[in-house]
Formats: structure tokens, sequence, C-alpha cells
């Protein structure tokens, strides 16, 4: 799963939300009760954006870096706010900052998993130049994920900004190969390309509707699905 950091700071301007923390957390609790694994991708702009701050004059390297620690911090608050909701959760990461994020290993991220316990994996791809939303791609594949899910505000992928333009219609289904000829800002190309190229199906829902993650798990076809199929 993909969680922007935007999104957690709610109703705020800054940080991160203790409503929209538990809700999220109290979400993902109810899917892994029901023996979903579940790995965590979760960024970090609502902290600090590498290309906010490469405008600001700083460094695009060390921007990025910047931005990798702020998905640690979200990182380790959906852990404790997990963890308070009965659920054990794990925190790697392309970044390792010891004694609270340990590497990003493939073949230890799946024992987590089929011990039950959420995996969130931070720190983005380790490297400069590559989002979270590439990070979220690059994991789901090296874990062998069923299926990327990407939960945002809103409910699916449309034709255009329907935050912006009311006459934007929403997509149920669509091929990687629609989705970019029609040029639709799914993912980062880079991401968008990675599932493609390994058939990662990607699904797009809104996450801050209460239940809809357990929706979306249990079948119900409430966002959109982009696949090779």
């Amino acid at each position: 799963m993909k969680l922007s950091g935007e999104s957690l700071m709610g109703e705020q301007r800054y940080g991160i939300d203790s409503k929209r923390l538990n809700h999220y957390a109290t979400e993902i609790a109810e899917i892994v009760r029901m023996g979903i694994q579940v790995a965590i991708v979760i960024g970090g702009g609502n902290i600090f954006r590498g290309l906010q701050g490469a405008a600001k004059g700083i460094d695009r390297v060390r921007g990025d870096y910047m931005g990798m620690l702020a998905t640690i911090i979200n990182s380790m608050a959906l852990q404790a706010e997990l963890e308070k909701v009965g659920v054990e959760a794990a925190v790697l990461g392309g970044l390792e900052v010891k004694p609270i994020v340990l590497p990003m290993n493939a073949h230890q991220a799946i024992t987590y998993l089929e011990a039950g316990k959420v995996v969130i994996i931070s720190g983005g791809t380790g490297n400069p130049f590559f989002t979270t939303d590439t990070a979220s791609a690059l994991r789901g594949i090296e874990i062998k994920a069923d299926i990327l899910l990407k939960g945002t505000r809103v409910d699916g992928v449309y034709t255009s900004d329907p935050e912006k333009d009311p006459k934007a219609k929403k997509y149920s289904h669509l091929s990687f190969q629609e989705a970019y000829n029609q040029g639709l800002k799914i993912l980062d190309l880079t991401a968008f390309s990675l599932c493609m190229e390994n058939n990662l199906p990607i699904y797009v829902f809104n996450m801050d509707v209460k239940g809809n993650l357990t929706r979306v798990i249990l079948g119900d076809h409430i966002g959109t699905l982009i696949s090779n199929v």
C-alpha cells in the first residue's frame, strides 16, 4: 500500500494529525485481522519534500535525503499507532537508522509478513531522484505483492482533476497502456513503468473514507483498477 504523507496532515497545514493517523491504523488493523498481509510505503510531504527544498535553494540530493528522513518519521508514527490498536509492525528502510530502522531486505520483509506483522518500508529507495511512488512499486515487486493499493483523497482515477473540473469522469478500469497513452498521472513514470513491466496491478481508492480499505479487500469495486488485462 502507498499512502501519501500529505494525507497525514488531516485538516492541519503541517505535520501529523492524530485523528488521521488513528484512522489509518484502525483501517489497516481491520484487514490484518482478516489475514491479509500488508506492507506500506508512506510519503513524507507533510514534513519535507525534496523538490520543494530544491526550489528554496537546498541542493537536490541533500533535499531528497531530508525527504527520506521525513518518511522515516511518518513510518515510526504509523508503527506506534498500529501497536496502540493491537497490531505488530516492523519498520525497514532504504536508509538504515540504527536502532530504529533495519535495512530493507525482501526476505526479512516476507518473513515478517508471514508472521502477521505489518511491514512499513521507509526511506524511499535509499537514493535521491526517486520518489516514494517509485519506492512503493519497487518494494511491491521485491516482496511479490499481489497488488499495489494507492490510498488517496479521491475515489479513483479521473479524466482530469475532479477537485478542479466538475465534468471529470471516473474510470472503473484502465489498462497500463491506456493510462500511459492518456497521460494520466497515477504514479510517477518510473513507478508506473515498473508496475507495468512486472505485471503489478494498481488500485486507486479513497483511503480517507472509513471502511473503504476493507471494502476494497472484500472486492467492492469503489476505485479504479489499472492492470495489463
